[in-house]
C-alpha cells in the first residue's frame, strides 16, 4: 500500500486538499523557503519517506518533484509552480494574487498550511473522494444542459464574477505591492538621502571634482572616480554630485570657459553613480536568490566604473560638429 499524504488550507488559507505520494523517480519534496529548509517539507518528506532538498541550493527537475513549499507573500512564486503543474504549498494563508494568479486553482495550490493540516491517509480514500468529484461534476453538467435559457444566465453571472474577481484583484496586489514592496523601498532610500545629505559626502566629493570639469580629461576622472565601487553607493542618494556639477558646469558653458561640446559627456560623467544603490534593493524586490544578489550587486558596479568612462568619450565624439 502505497503511503499517501492530504494537504488541506489552513486558517484563512486557499485552496486543496492536495494529495501527494511518490511515483517512480517523482520523489523529491523541494523547499523555496529560504537558506534552510521549511519544517512542512521536512515533515512530510518524512511521511512519504521522500527526498528533501532545498530548491535555493540544488536545481530539480520538474518531473521528479512531487510537491514544492514555498513562503510567498503573492508574488510571482505563488504562481510560477502552479503554472508548470507542480503542486504548490504555501505556508502563508495567501489565496491566487500577483502575476500569475491564473494558473493558482483549488487541484493544484493550497495555502495557509501547517503541521496540523497534514495527514497521512491511506489510498482507497483518495480514491472515493476522486470518485465522489467525478459523480458529482457529472451530475452539474447534465444538470447545465437542460435549458439553454439558464446557460445564458450562467455565462452572464460567470462573466460578471470574473470582472469582480479581477478588479479585486488588482486593488489586492496594488495595495500588496505598496506596503511590501514600496513603502519599505521608500523608508529605506529615505534613510540613505537622509545620511547623505548630512554628513556632506557628496558635496564634499562634489566640490572636490570642479576644476575637473572644463577639459575632457578631467570628464574621465571625474567618471572614474564616481564609478569606484565602494564610493558610488555613497554618491547616488541625494544626487549631491549631480546637483553641484551640473550648476558648475553650466555656468561656465554659459560665460563661455567650458566648450558646449563638453555639455554631453559631462552629462554622462556626472551620472555614472546613477542607480549604484538601488541595486540590491530592486534585485531583492525581485526576489532574485542570495546567489544571485551576491554576485549581481558587485558585477553591475564594476561594470560601471568600465562603461562611465568609455560614455563619456562617446559622448565626446558624438558632440563633434554639433557646436
Amino acid at each position: 500500500m502505497s503511503k499517501v499524504v492530504k494537504v488541506t488550507k489552513g486558517k484563512g488559507g486557499f485552496g486543496g486538499p492536495l494529495y501527494l505520494e511518490r511515483k517512480g523517480k517523482c520523489n523529491k519534496i523541494v523547499s523555496m523557503t529560504g537558506r534552510n529548509i521549511d519544517p512542512i517539507a521536512e515533515y512530510i518528506g518524512k511521511l512519504l519517506e521522500a527526498e528533501i532538498v532545498n530548491g535555493f541550493n540544488t536545481s530539480v527537475p520538474d518531473d521528479e518533484v512531487i510537491c514544492i513549499v514555498v513562503n510567498c507573500g503573492g508574488s510571482l512564486r505563488c504562481g510560477l509552480y502552479p503554472q508548470k503543474g507542480i503542486p504548490t504549498i504555501n505556508i502563508n494563508a495567501i489565496g491566487p494574487s500577483g502575476p500569475l494568479a491564473k494558473y493558482i486553482k483549488e487541484n493544484i495550490y493550497v495555502s495557509g498550511v501547517t503541521k496540523e493540516n497534514i495527514e497521512l491517509i491511506e489510498k482507497e480514500e483518495t480514491n472515493r473522494v476522486e470518485n465522489r468529484r467525478s459523480s458529482a461534476d457529472n451530475f452539474m453538467q447534465e444538470k447545465n444542459t437542460e435549458k439553454n435559457f439558464v446557460k445564458l444566465i450562467e455565462k452572464l453571472a460567470s462573466a460578471m464574477s470574473k470582472v469582480i474577481s479581477m478588479l479585486y484583484g488588482s486593488g489586492k496586489e496594488a495595495v500588496q505591492t505598496v506596503i511590501h514592496m514600496v513603502i519599505p523601498f521608500m523608508a529605506f532610500i529615505s534613510v540613505i538621502v537622509t545620511l547623505i545629505l548630512y554628513s556632506g559626502v557628496g558635496t564634499y566629493v562634489a566640490n572636490a571634482l570642479s576644476p575637473l570639469t572644463s577639459s575632457l580629461w578631467g570628464l574621465i576622472v571625474i567618471a572614474f572616480i564616481c564609478g569606484i565601487p565602494f564610493l558610488s553607493p555613497l554618491l547616488g542618494p541625494g544626487a549631491a554630485i549631480q546637483q553641484v556639477l551640473s550648476v558648475f558646469i553650466g555656468a561656465e558653458i554659459a560665460i563661455g570657459n567650458v566648450p558646449v561640446a563638453l555639455a554631453l559627456p559631462a552629462l554622462f560623467a556626472i551620472d555614472v553613480q546613477v542607480g549604484a544603490d538601488f541595486v540590491p534593493v530592486g534585485l531583492s524586490m525581485q526576489e532574485a536568490q542570495p546567489q544571485t544578489i551576491e554576485y549581481g550587486t558587485p558585477a553591475f558596479l564594476l561594470s560601471r566604473q568600465i562603461t562611465g568612462p568609455l560614455a563619456v568619450l562617446l559622448g565626446y565624439f558624438m558632440s563633434i560638429g554639433l557646436f
